[in-house]
């Protein structure tokens, strides 16, 4: 499944073009994007989404998602950006221009290059005037209402404008927005619209405020796990950092940022990436002298879905 245009989003530009933004060697892109980019044998991936894949450096396949595409796809995808967007991004980052529109034999033509494109602001998508279709979103995926508020009035969570996608705000120490990871309000066949805001601070995540009388943070890899962990052990309101990802720089920071912790609980998913990468984790902060747990759900892969098991069990018995 990839992003790709609309037909008339297509026409804007030439054939030669789109191949031009096609050909774009993603490693290097990827690391120009913020992104923790490392070899593994024959291909590449990253610390944010180690299920990602690229191994020619111009496509990639993301298997937790079984959604794969060239450098226009991934924009889309993963940056929010639009297709005309992508393609102007790509074509100044390759230092292309665009052909004019009656261009001549590429023997003939002459292109002038542009020039490299500057790492994108952080804005936040423009708000909903209300919050029903991210509420309605999250309490069927069993959030508890109470949490959903207390989010939304604590600047973490808010519905987008444009496609009433879920916006989790990342903030820094001085409770200034950095970071936003959009998620859509409608799952298709298990997955939904997932993208990064650009410009977003990557090595701040997304995360609850801390608190100095306690010595522990809890960490996930999703800010849904988070908010169902939270809806599970309501006592928690502080301490918290989801990665979006498996990326550990979101933590990095807040451990920094926080020298009273102690103990580091790490509530990854219980799949093969989230046990590997609780164990590298556990090594590295054990080193570090912190003490350090792999804090699964008890059943099923995540959180969330640990959560609504416990919920379905409960609407059994009743």
């Amino acid at each position: 499944m990839t992003a790709g245009g609309r037909p008339e989003e297509t026409n804007l530009f030439t054939a030669n073009d789109i191949a031009n933004a096609k050909d774009t060697d993603l490693p290097d892109l990827l690391t120009f994007l913020g992104y923790q980019v490392k070899r593994i044998g024959s291909y590449y991936t990253t610390k944010e989404m180690d299920s990602l894949r690229i191994k020619d450096r111009r496509t990639w396949k993301r298997y937790s998602e079984k959604t794969y595409g060239d450098a226009i796809d991934f924009l889309q995808r993963f940056e929010g950006k639009s297709f005309p967007e992508a393609v102007e991004f790509l074509l100044a980052w390759n230092k292309r221009a665009r052909d004019p529109p009656d261009r001549p034999p590429p023997s003939q033509r002459k292109e002038r290059p542009a020039p490299a494109p500057e790492a994108a602001p952080f804005v936040l998508p423009p708000a909903s005037e209300n919050q029903r279709r991210v509420t309605a979103y999250l309490k069927k995926r069993g959030i508890a209402p109470a949490i959903i508020r207390g989010f939304v009035e604590a600047g973490l969570l808010y519905e987008e404008k444009a496609h009433h996608n879920c916006v989790f705000v990342g903030r820094n120490q001085e409770n200034t927005p950095v970071f936003a990871a959009q998620r859509g309000t409608y799952d298709l066949n298990g997955a939904s619209f997932r993208a990064g805001v650009p410009g977003s601070d990557k090595n701040i995540g997304f995360r609850l405020p801390y608190d100095s009388a306690i010595d522990r943070v809890h960490v996930f890899e999703a800010p849904i796990d988070l908010m169902s962990f939270c809806t599970l052990h309501r006592d928690m309101t502080r301490n918290a950092v989801a990665l979006c990802g498996l990326y550990e720089g979101p933590l990095d920071t807040y451990l920094r940022e926080n020298p009273g912790i102690k103990y580091v609980f790490l509530c990854l998913d219980a799949d093969s990436p989230g046990r590997e990468a609780a164990d590298q984790l556990k090594e590295k902060y054990s080193q570090q002298g912190y003490v350090v747990s792999y804090k699964p759900p008890p059943r099923d892969k995540d959180w969330n879905a640990y959560l609504q098991h416990r919920q379905k069990c409960r609407g059994n018995e009743r």
